[in-house]
C-alpha cells in the first residue's frame, strides 16, 4: 500500500508525535509498503530526516510561528494584550496569518495544506492519507481534501475532550471530523469517550493503538553516583515538577543527580529556584533538547522519572519508551484515576508516589529504600516486551494496517 502520513511541527519542532509517526512509518517500509510524509514546519527549524526509505514533502509556516510567538499562543495570562498585538504588528506576515485565522476563519496552515495533499493525492494516488494529531491544522486540511483514497486520523493527543485548552466546536466539531474520515486511531486512555461517552455514535469508526515507543535502550555509560533523569514537557494543570522538587530536595541525597530536560519552566520558576538553593549543582535543568539529546541522557540514567498528567484521559507515550529501557522507573502520581497506574503495576522495577501522600519521613524513607534495592537493575527487554506487546513498533504497525480492512 501506498500511504502519506501528515505531521505538523510548526509549535514544537522536536514533536513527540511526529517522532511516533516516523516510527510508524519505519515499520510500514519495512514491511514493504511506500511511505511519504508531508511535514508541516515553523520556517526555522527544518525537519530532520526521514526514515530510510520514505518519501518527504515539507510545507513552511514561518507566519504562524511568529504570529503565536507574538500572541504567546493565545494563552491566559502573560503579557497583556495590547502589548502582544505590538508584537504581532512588527511581522506583516504574522498580521495576515492571523486575520485568516482569527477574522476569516481560515488558517494559511489548514487552507496549503488541504490543497498540498489533493496535489500529492493526484500524483501518487495513495491508498490512504493518516493526519497525525495534534495539533489539529492537519486533520481540518483532510476532512474536506478530495483524494482517492482513504482518510485516517491519528489521535494521539484527544480533541474536544482535551482539558488543558477549550477546542473550538467542541464534541460536535469532533464528530463532524470523524464524520469525514474512514478510520480512527485513538491512545487507550480516550476509550471512555466513545463507550458510552459524547462521541459514542461514532465507536464503529475507532480503533485502539497503542504508542509505538517501546524499543530497547542502550546501556548506561559507566559513571558515579546516581543519576535521575526526566525528559518532557510542563504544562500548569497538567504536568506540573513541584512534587518532585519537594521530594528530591527533602531527600537530598549527596550521590544523586535529578536532571530535568525540557521546556515550559518559565511558570515553575520559583520551584526551580527553591530546589536549586538545596541541591546546587546536582540539580541539572538544561531546557528543550533535540530528541537525540534527550536519548542520550535517558540512555545514562540509573533512574527514569514519570510525572503524572492531571488529567485522567491523557497518558504519556514516554512512560511505555522508559519501561522499554527495563530501568528502574519513578512516576509520581497526581490523581488517583491516573490511567498509567495499571500498566506500572504490571512493571517489577517501578516505584509510585502519590502527591496526596506529601514528601513525609515515611515517604521519603520508602523512596530511599527502593532506590538502594534497585540500584544497577535491569529487565532484559524480551521481558519488558512480553508485558506490553501492544506498544511495540512492529505490534502497533500490524494493528495499523489491520484496522484497514
Amino acid at each position: 500500500m501506498r500511504f502519506l502520513l501528515i505531521l505538523d511541527r510548526v509549535e514544537n519542532p522536536a514533536s513527540a508525535n511526529a517522532l511516533l509517526a516516523c516510527r510508524l512509518a519505519g515499520e510500514l517500509l519495512t514491511a514493504g509498503h511506500e511511505v511519504h510524509l508531508l511535514e508541516l514546519w515553523d520556517g526555522r527549524t527544518a525537519p530532520p530526516a526521514p526514515p530510510e526509505g520514505a518519501v518527504q514533502h515539507t510545507l513552511a509556516f514561518a507566519d504562524e510561528r511568529l504570529m503565536n510567538t507574538a500572541l504567546e499562543n493565545g494563552a491566559k495570562g502573560g503579557t497583556p494584550v495590547p502589548l502582544r498585538l505590538l508584537r504581532l504588528a512588527v511581522h506583516p506576515t504574522a498580521v495576515a496569518a492571523a486575520f485568516r485565522q482569527l477574522v476569516l476563519h481560515a488558517p494559511r496552515r489548514t487552507v496549503d495544506s488541504r490543497r498540498e495533499i489533493q496535489r500529492l493525492d493526484a500524483r501518487y494516488h495513495f491508498d490512504a492519507v493518516c493526519a497525525v494529531c495534534a495539533p489539529y491544522r492537519a486533520a481540518f486540511a483532510l476532512e474536506t481534501a478530495r483524494i482517492g483514497g482513504k482518510k485516517l486520523l491519528w489521535q494521539l493527543d484527544p480533541y474536544a475532550s482535551n482539558r488543558d485548552y477549550v477546542a473550538p466546536g467542541g464534541f460536535a466539531r469532533e464528530g463532524q471530523l470523524l464524520d469525514a474520515v474512514d478510520v480512527a486511531f485513538i491512545t487507550p486512555q480516550a476509550l471512555p469517550d466513545y463507550e458510552g461517552g459524547p462521541l459514542s455514535g461514532w465507536r464503529s469508526k475507532i480503533h485502539v493503538l497503542g504508542f509505538p515507543v517501546l524499543l530497547p535502550m542502550a546501556a548506561p555509560t559507566p559513571h558515579t553516583g546516581l543519576r535521575c533523569v526526566f525528559c518532557g514537557s510542563l504544562y500548569p494543570t497538567v504536568r506540573e515538577p513541584d512534587f518532585a522538587l519537594e521530594l528530591f530536595s527533602r531527600l537530598n541525597d549527596p550521590q544523586l543527580t535529578l536532571t530535568m530536560a525540557g521546556g515550559g519552566w518559565q511558570r515553575f520558576a520559583s520551584a526551580e529556584e527553591k530546589a536549586r538553593a538545596v541541591l546546587g549543582e546536582r540539580f541539572v535543568c538544561p531546557g528543550p533538547l533535540p530528541p537525540s539529546d534527550a536519548a542520550a541522557l535517558e540512555a545514562d540514567a540509573d533512574v527514569l522519572l514519570s510525572l503524572g498528567n492531571f488529567y485522567d484521559n491523557q497518558m504519556p507515550s514516554k512512560l511505555f519508551s522508559y519501561f522499554g529501557s527495563g530501568k528502574p522507573v519513578l512516576h509520581l502520581a497526581v490523581s488517583e484515576t491516573d490511567p498509567t497506574l495499571p500498566y506500572l503495576a504490571r512493571y517489577p522495577l517501578a516505584l509510585v508516589l502519590h502527591q496526596q501522600d506529601g514528601a513525609t519521613l515515611v515517604v521519603l524513607e520508602r523512596l530511599r529504600r527502593w532506590l538502594d534495592q534497585t540500584r544497577g537493575q535491569r529487565l532484559p527487554y524480551a521481558q519488558v516486551a512480553a508485558l506490553y506487546p501492544a506498544f511495540t513498533p512492529g505490534h502497533v504497525a500490524q494493528d495499523f494496517l489491520a484496522a484497514l480492512g
